[in-house]
């Protein structure tokens, strides 16, 4: 199979990174070619399949565009421009998403520090700006003679004033390090022989978030793949069961993934053959395997917190 990308390099054991074998040709009929389907990976340039979807609206639109840098992504290549040329591309598409969302829909578009202002202003032309996540990126070396680049923004806006957020979805289990009593007994939190712990309201700082890695099972050779604990907090709070979800420039395909994992309906459009393959094993994969690593029985887990009987894979 020619258009596969082979590994050059050997392997560890242990390693659980997700790949595709000469063999596995048959995944291609988890995707499209042509006009976007519900819960099908769509392969092809995003602004032509965009331009083609006529029946669908979306509940949730999440983006992870090509950051403002000078980087390749499998056969793609994305060069770093100026703020206003890479503000004007960003517009470029998103106007293509606006009619396809429907009016209590939200919006969660990814960027890195350097990007994140040009994604505000073209995220604000047209949509209401509710807020501002940063999360920790806990991954890389550190920078000789500056600070060490370990976070990421996601801007939330929403269609309108009208929209879907379930707060008890979200809420984040931690343990409670000096627990306080009132007359006796505990307030705000709950006494276990595994431990003590609070249910916290979200907030918009996220540091129990793991970059995924070889030994994890959900990782894969894509250079930018985001988590699926990441996924799992944005489609609970702003998405309902059955719910359809879009993903414009889908990677290796983790939103598809989460999505088929908790019960919504989605639309991942990719331009690369290699990573299609992989959202396709992946969402093959998800048949059987419906785990979230740091996500079980319906909590979210503060990390390394989690009590043994509640793993978090």
């Amino acid at each position: 199979m020619p258009f596969l990308r082979k590994n050059f390099y050997h392997r560890a054991p242990r390693n659980r990174t997700i790949t595709i074998t000469d063999n596995e040709a048959h995944l291609r009929h988890l995707w499209v070619s042509d006009e976007p389907r519900a819960n099908t990976v769509t392969f092809g340039d995003a602004f032509k399949a965009l331009k083609k979807d006529r029946q669908l609206r979306y509940d949730l639109l999440f983006a992870d565009p090509p950051y403002n840098l000078t980087k390749k992504f499998g056969k793609e290549k994305f060069r770093q421009t100026d703020s206003d040329a890479y503000e004007e591309w960003l517009d470029s598409w998103l106007r293509l998403c606006v009619p396809l969302l429907k009016e209590t829909a939200s919006v969660y578009i990814c960027s890195d520090w350097r990007s994140s202002a040009a994604i505000q202003r073209a995220g604000a032309k047209y949509f209401k700006l509710q807020n501002r996540i940063t999360w920790e990126r806990e991954k890389g070396r550190g920078a000789k003679h500056n600070w060490k680049n370990a976070a990421e923004d996601i801007w939330f806006f929403t269609v309108s004033d009208d929209f879907t957020f379930n707060l008890d979805a979200v809420k984040q289990r931690r343990r409670v390090i000096a627990p306080y009593r009132e007359n006796g007994k505990p307030k705000d939190w709950k006494e276990s022989g595994e431990g003590n712990f609070r249910d916290t309201h979200p907030s918009n700082i996220w540091t129990d978030i793991t970059v995924p890695f070889w030994s994890m099972s959900e990782n894969t050779d894509h250079p930018t793949q985001k988590p699926e604990k990441l996924l799992a907090k944005i489609i609970l709070a702003s998405t309902n069961e059955d719910d359809l979800i879009l993903d414009p420039f889908a990677g290796s395909g983790t939103t598809a993934v989460v999505a088929k994992k908790l019960g919504r309906q989605f639309v991942a459009i990719e331009s690369d053959e290699t990573y299609c393959l992989l959202a396709a094993k992946r969402l093959e994969m998800a048949e059987t395997d419906r785990s979230i690593q740091g996500f079980s029985d319906g909590v979210f887990w503060e990390r390394n917190s989690a009590p043994t009987k509640y793993p978090t894979k």
